[in-house]
Order: C-alpha cells, then sequence, then structure tokens
C-alpha cells in the first residue's frame, strides 16, 4: 500500500469523490443520488482509499476480480506487450491473441474450434445470439426471468431482470423460469423434483414457441447477479437434451460465473452439459483490460468456412488485453488458483456462512459453490418474506464501517472475494457480517 499512497498522498477522498460527482455520469444510478466510494489502489483480497483505509474486497467489484487485485505476473505481462505493441487491429496475426484463444480453447475441450474475441460480457452475448441465428436460419432466444446477460441492445433484452423492461427495443426474446428450490415456481419440495418439473416447464415453453423458430437457449450455469442460483442436478442436463432434440444452440453465458469462479474453470463443467457456445469475460483476465469473447464449437465454427460471418468489434482480440489472459490463466494454473477457491468454498466459505445462518434468523437461504455463495435475507424465515431494503441498505454501511466492501443487492449478501481468497481473510469476512449482523437485530 505505500507504494500506491506515495502516488495519491496529495488527494484526499473528498477531492477525488467531487471530481467524479462533477464529470463521471454513473450506471444504473439516479446521478442526484450518488455516494462512491473513492478506491485509490488494492493488492490481492484488499482495496484502500486515499487517505488509507483499508476494505476487505468480498465483492471481487463486479464480480470479476477473480485472480485478486495487482497479481504481478498480469501486471507485467500488460506492460511487457505495452512495449512491444500497445494495438494491432483484428485483421492481422498477433502471437498474444493466438496463444489467449490456446489457452481459453484448452480449458473447453476439445469438441470446440475457435475463439471470437469481444471487448466485454455483453457483446460476446450480443455475438453468440448473433451466430446461433446465422447458423440455424431461425430468430427467437430463449432466456430465464433470474438472469443478467449485459447492457447492450439484443443482451439486455434477453436478461430476465428489471433492467430490460425500460430496454426492449430488440426482437424474438422469450423468457421462462429456471430452477429456484428455495423460491420455487412449481411448487417442488425438492430439488430433483424442481429439476423435473422446471425442465417440464420449458419443454412447454419451446412448444409453444414453435421448436423450429428457436435459435437457442441462453442461460448462466449458476444465475449470478439474479441470485447466484445453483441449479438441482440433472437441471443442465436436461436443458442439453431439449435443444440437441429440437435442433437449438445451447448457449452457456459463463462471463460471471466462469474461470474458477465456483472451484471449477467453467461452471458447467460438472452438470454434464456441453453446450454449443460458451460466452466469457470478467475472470478469464479479471477485468485488468476490458476483454469478453465467444468460444465456438467445431460444428458452429464450420459453418463459417466459405460464408462470411457479418461481425466485428475495433478491439477484438486487443493485444494487452489477450496478454493479460495468457499471463491470467498461466498463474491461474501454477499457483492453483482455480482448486484454492474450491477448497475455500468446501472447507471454510460455505461452512462458514451455514454457521452464521444458524447464529441469524433474518438469514433464509445459503447457498453457492467455490467463491460464489449468496445469503439471502428475509423478514421471516417461515414465509420467507424478502427482508425490505431500508434493512438491506443499513447492513451495507455497516459492512463498509467495519472494513468489509460487500455485494449487497435487493435483499441478499453475495460473498464473493476473489479467487486467492486465504482462510484467514475468510474469517475475517465472516467476523465482520456476524458483527454487522448482530448490531442490526431489533
Amino acid at each position: 500500500m505505500n507504494e500506491a499512497m506515495s502516488r495519491h498522498d496529495a488527494y484526499t477522498n473528498s477531492e477525488v469523490i467531487a471530481l467524479d460527482l462533477q464529470h463521471v455520469f454513473h450506471s444504473w444510478s439516479a446521478q442526484g443520488n450518488l455516494a462512491p466510494l473513492a478506491i485509490a489502489g488494492g493488492r490481492g483480497c484488499v482495496v484502500w482509499d486515499y487517505e488509507g483505509k483499508e476494505y476487505l474486497d468480498f465483492s471481487s467489484q463486479l464480480v470479476n476480480v477473480n485472480i485478486g487485485h495487482q497479481h504481478p505476473k498480469v501486471i507485467e505481462a500488460i506492460k511487457q506487450q505495452a512495449d512491444q505493441l500497445a494495438t494491432v487491429a483484428p485483421t492481422h496475426a498477433n502471437l498474444a491473441r493466438g496463444q489467449a484463444a490456446q489457452r481459453i480453447l484448452r480449458k473447453a475441450g476439445d469438441m470446440y474450434g475457435g475463439v471470437f474475441f469481444t471487448s466485454g460480457g455483453a457483446d460476446a452475448n450480443e455475438n453468440a445470439m448473433r451466430l446461433a441465428r446465422l447458423c440455424t436460419g431461425r430468430d427467437k432466444v430463449l432466456t430465464t426471468y433470474r438472469s443478467y446477460h449485459g447492457n447492450t441492445g439484443s443482451a439486455i433484452a434477453a436478461t430476465g431482470d428489471w433492467r430490460r423492461l425500460p430496454n426492449e427495443y430488440a426482437r424474438g426474446h422469450v423468457h421462462f423460469f429456471g430452477p429456484f428450490p428455495y423460491r420455487s415456481e412449481f411448487w417442488s419440495d425438492s430439488p430433483a423434483q424442481e429439476s423435473t418439473r422446471a425442465l417440464q416447464h420449458l419443454e412447454r415453453v419451446i412448444q409453444g414457441e414453435g421448436p423450429s423458430r428457436i435459435a437457442a437457449i441462453m442461460l448462466e450455469p449458476v444465475p449470478g447477479t439474479a441470485g447466484i442460483i445453483v441449479p438441482p442436478p440433472g437441471y443442465l442436463a436436461g436443458v442439453r437434451e431439449l435443444c440437441t432434440r429440437h435442433g437449438i444452440v445451447l448457449i452457456a453465458d459463463e462471463v460471471m460465473c466462469g474461470f474458477g469462479r465456483t472451484g471449477e474453470w467453467f461452471a458447467h463443467q460438472p452438470h454434464h452439459m456441453t453446450p454449443d457456445l460458451i460466452t466469457f469475460a470478467k475472470g478469464v483476465n479479471s477485468g485488468y483490460v476490458p476483454v469478453g469473447g465467444v468460444v465456438i464449437s467445431r460444428e458452429i465454427a464450420q459453418n463459417f468456412q466459405s460464408t462470411v460471418f457479418p461481425g466485428g468489434l475495433t478491439y477484438s482480440g486487443h493485444p494487452l488485453a489477450a496478454a493479460s489472459i495468457v499471463a491470467a490463466i498461466d498463474a491461474m494454473e501454477s499457483e492453483s488458483i482455480v482448486e484454492n477457491a474450491h477448497q475455500i468454498g468446501a472447507d471454510y466459505l460455505g461452512p462458514g456462512l451455514h454457521a452464521l445462518a444458524r447464529q441469524h434468523e433474518v438469514i433464509g437461504d445459503v447457498r453457492g459453490a467455490g467463491v460464489f455463495w449468496a445469503l439471502e435475507l428475509v423478514s421471516d424465515r417461515r414465509t420467507r418474506a424478502p427482508m425490505e431494503a431500508g434493512f438491506m441498505s443499513r447492513l451495507k454501511s455497516e459492512l463498509l464501517q467495519r472494513g468489509l466492501l460487500g455485494f449487497v443487492v435487493e435483499n441478499r449478501v453475495h460473498v464473493v472475494p476473489p479467487c486467492v481468497v486465504t482462510p484467514t481473510e475468510v474469517q475475517q469476512g465472516l467476523r465482520i457480517l456476524d458483527e454487522a449482523l448482530t448490531a442490526l437485530r431489533p
């Protein structure tokens, strides 16, 4: 922290915040109600402000800093690439770009034959839907109501939550309910029953919309922003079977849940579901440089051997981003970072959160995997009534005051530290959560 602070000690938090509020237009916000936190630097799982106060980052910013802040190998790779070649058009071949695609494909599996790079997760999903429509000749895309796929034209229309409503300008989008055992739409009384009934519901939607008109089903293997909803056994495999039977392209949106977040390289891999297209961003390089992409099956890629793919981006496979991907994946392999995320979830974070729920009646549900967990807060465990917004706002403030940067959304706390988090840091975070919840007891 000392080195970073030496570069910023002429500034106060209030000065930086005032500059921001005067000139920056913020996303998903009423501009007159903003109170941003000033962040000057970070290292590993810790960030600090311009006056030296430290925060344990249990948000991973926007659930993307999987490798932790300022990983030295990734920073050095970006510097070296900047010295060699800072930018190059996507029409040219570049070593960093080729190596990045090669490493991603090794993690995805042998059935995939190419990577189309984008600038982030939203345009990755845009281009995945475009690929599905082009290779099937169909139009409709099915997605769940509990989902978030990005804030560009088709990606926001594909999103299920409230943010799509003022942005529904794209055509051909149909929504359905995915499984959610805690708040079942299907009156299920077990995960197995939830899986069976959710698949039956999806099949009926497919029949009602016309299988021959559906280009793709796109889903997050573990929905993130919607609540970190781990699918019950058999569901993702069942979706795969439905897609295969009806000739529908299956898109796995791994933008948030991929690259170690669930303790696996890809969240779909333990569920016996092989997508036709995989979208990624965030954790592939922890957001050090903006990047995303689509992993394309060999079968779909073959459609464009003699037919032009009508899409492209100025920054597709940007060399700084590509170099950061190579360094990030190599570091995650050599330092067993994905394995660490798996072990942390199984041995420390999961058990610790369940223990917290036994101490606090306001925690109605605990769910997750790896370093991807949610606490669902309720005002009544019996009725499962969601906790009111005022309580959640006060909880967020209590966490910040105690030095924990949390991810609070609706009636949930998403517990999503970097994949490099240590057992000691987990215990620190759990202690702060306990203290904050205790302080808010009636």
